[in-house]
């Protein structure tokens, strides 16, 4: 897992923008250390119980870090619990090559209800958001917050346009406003209208806030991620 945190490269800016400290400073930081060491101990069970399945399910790499943009455009290996097969971009490439409705999807969302790369095990973890608690690990290391804007790869950052200084200006999230808003159930204008929202009005009560909404949202299971 470290090796594959370490394979991230930082190397990517935006438009020259020289970006203030994050959101919150060093109240969100400190809630985001104890926070994230509550959870890596608490949950421990369960990660090893997730860990056992992926590596049942094909014998391949239990983690995948994939890279993501960060605060100020730093990139960084966003961790999660593999989901899909081991060569999943050839999967996705001739998938999308022989279905017009799914590539459109694709280019609009850069996400697909129905994608073909996961597995029977990554289904699961995905509905239930489980996938993605290794990000724990990235907040700790202060690559992510535990409340914030969605990790977004490089063209989905395209997307945002004059509005992707406000996703630079704070630390992506393990769950935010968007996740307990309606998530996929929503169009990418919409969470990009969170993201600059939840920027332009940051406060520690309402990080706690979208906390305790996190709960019940992926009990519900509202959209998958």
């Amino acid at each position: 897992m470290r090796d594959v945190a370490k394979s991230a490269n930082a190397g990517f800016s935006h438009a020259g923008i020289d970006f203030p400290p994050p959101i919150g400073g060093l109240l969100k930081r400190s809630f985001d250390i104890v926070g994230s060491l509550a959870g890596l101990i608490l949950l421990s069970p369960l990660f090893l119980m997730v860990a056992l399945l992926v590596k049942l399910s094909d014998r391949g790499p239990i983690f995948y870090g994939h890279k993501r943009i960060g605060r100020g455009g730093r990139i960084f290996a966003c961790l999660k619990f593999r989901t899909m097969v081991q060569d999943g971009e050839t999967v996705l490439a001739a998938h999308l090559a022989a279905n017009p409705d799914a590539n459109a999807e694709w280019l609009a969302t850069r996400k697909l209800k129905n994608d073909p790369r996961v597995t029977r095990v990554g289904q699961v973890l995905r509905k239930l958001s489980l996938d993605e608690l290794p990000q724990i690990i990235n907040i700790l290391q202060g690559d992510m917050s535990l409340v914030g804007p969605r990790p977004v790869v490089r063209d989905e950052l395209e997307i945002y346009g004059s509005a992707a200084v406000y996703y630079l200006k704070s630390r992506p999230g393990l769950t935010g406003l968007w996740q307990v808003s309606g998530r996929n159930d929503v169009s990418y204008d919409t969470r990009v209208a969170f993201d600059r929202h939840y920027v332009e009005n940051w406060s520690m009560v309402e990080d706690i806030r979208i906390i305790v909404k996190t709960v019940p949202a992926v009990w519900m299971s509202r959209g998958s991620y």
